[in-house]
């Protein structure tokens, strides 16, 4: 009997999994994940795959094979030993992942092993997606629109897969013991629509509720696809939580816009993707960028974001735009230097969404009108934290200050009294100088 390998990535599940149904159809399988060295960094994202890798380990009855090295060899060292002639991947789409699997194909066709792509991490497979002239959208709401009118496939289903088990695999490091895997993500979706997608439109943007589905991880690691999710939002949409199902649905375009930016232009990774602002005046000062990462500002609703990110490796979206705009508008620093640290810190760290959600903030992206926007962090936070249950869950020093008095502790004699710090900077000063830098910019253009 044919037997192919299916090299698991960012695709960590075994429904609606096209790459999986094309293996299955070659004969017998081998489920594959290779722990590439240059991707192995301890964190909460490193704890967050290893579980995910116990489960899937789990449903394919133990057969998961687990490999340590470069792909380029270790893949056609596995397909060698277990007589394959193909290794199916999800195609991948980031700039990395595209290097990567270009090599390994190289590597795989001196051996005469076809390297076979099925389906992506998406609804719509970056770089399809594209206006009336041929070209790649820049901007959110036309992109919405013809991503909408392009559509997507119905979900894969199951594949029936007889599994290879005689090959042998190398230890799958031990991790902490968490929520993860296709059932987990499964069972999350289902909670979800049953009890916060009615009044999602209207709640999403607030942290103290914590009504989001939090299944930007799981769709980190591809436990579920979001094929699988528009899917299941075709049953609400005709009910009273229209609003809300159309509101989640942007929220998925969102990350398919970052990823179809990125594909067509890889360099906006780690570069501004719009040039007109790569002049920019920037700062680097250690002990403010220090005060910053450990939650220290002296602005609460700044402060909490950035110790719910030390302590869950996760932060709720609309603080992470107050946290990003404090650093590039109020300190002044550029974009990727808060960036970085996300992607250190995040479990749901992605280079296309988390970057671009960057430069969006940054005024160096994707907005059409960007750099005038600066989050004020108090508005934000009386705004969307009116109560100020979320700066207390997370600033111990605050929570004797009652109500929204949590947002402002240096109106009350009394705020500092537990030691929270003062504010590093005056945020209406540094608007201003952030403004100031971009006419500086402009000046010098002319």
């Amino acid at each position: 009997m044919t037997t192919s390998v299916m090299w698991f990535r960012r695709d960590l599940r075994l429904g609606d999994h096209p790459a999986l149904q094309a293996a299955a159809r070659d004969g017998q399988v081998v489920p594959l994940f290779v722990i590439d060295p240059r991707l192995a960094r301890p964190g909460p994202r490193w704890d967050r795959l290893l579980a995910s890798l116990a489960a899937l380990r789990e449903e394919t009855g133990g057969a998961l094979v687990v490999r340590h090295g470069d792909p380029v060899e270790t893949v056609a060292q596995v397909a060698a030993e277990a007589g394959a002639t193909r290794v199916h991947v999800s195609t991948e789409t980031t700039p990395f992942g595209r290097r990567r699997d270009a090599s390994v194909e190289r590597r795989l066709a001196a051996d005469g092993i076809e390297l076979v792509g099925t389906g992506s991490p998406y609804a719509v497979t970056p770089g399809r997606v594209r206006n009336t002239a041929g070209s790649p959208y820049r901007v959110f709401t036309p992109f919405l629109r013809a991503w909408r009118e392009h559509g997507w496939r119905a979900p894969a289903g199951d594949a029936r897969v007889e599994w290879v088990t005689t090959l042998g695999s190398d230890r799958l490091p031990d991790g902490p013991g968490c929520e993860a895997g296709e059932q987990a993500a499964l069972q999350r979706w289902e909670d979800f629509c049953a009890e916060d997608l009615v009044g999602y439109a209207s709640s999403r943007d607030r942290p103290d509720l914590d009504r989001t589905s939090r299944l930007s991880t799981a769709l980190k690691f591809g436990e579920i696809h979001p094929r699988t999710l528009l899917a299941d939002l075709q049953a609400y949409a005709a009910g009273a939580s229209g609003a809300d199902v159309e509101r989640f649905v942007a929220e998925l375009a969102w990350r398919e816009f970052y990823a179809d930016v990125l594909w067509h232009d890889p360099d906006s990774a780690w570069r501004d993707l719009r040039g007109s602002l790569r002049g920019m005046r920037y700062e680097e000062d250690p002990e403010l960028l220090t005060a910053w990462k450990s939650g220290t500002t002296g602005y609460p609703f700044v402060d909490a974001g950035m110790r719910q990110l030390q302590a869950e490796g996760w932060m709720h979206n609309r603080v992470r735009m107050v946290v990003a705009s404090f650093l590039v508008k109020d300190l002044h620093m550029w974009w990727p230097v808060g960036a970085r640290h996300f992607l250190d810190h995040l479990v749901d760290g992605d280079v296309a969404s988390n970057n671009h959600g960057w430069q969006w903030v940054a005024g160096t992206g994707t907005d059409a009108a960007p750099y005038f926007r600066v989050f004020n962090p108090v508005a934000q936070g009386l705004r969307f934290d009116p109560e100020g249950d979320y700066v207390r869950r997370w600033v111990p020093e605050l929570r004797h200050l009652p109500g929204a008095a949590a947002h402002e502790p240096w109106l009350h004699p009394d705020g500092p009294a537990h030691g929270y710090p003062g504010r590093i900077v005056d945020h209406a000063e540094e608007r201003r100088e952030a403004l100031a830098r971009l006419t500086e910019l402009k000046e010098a253009a002319l």
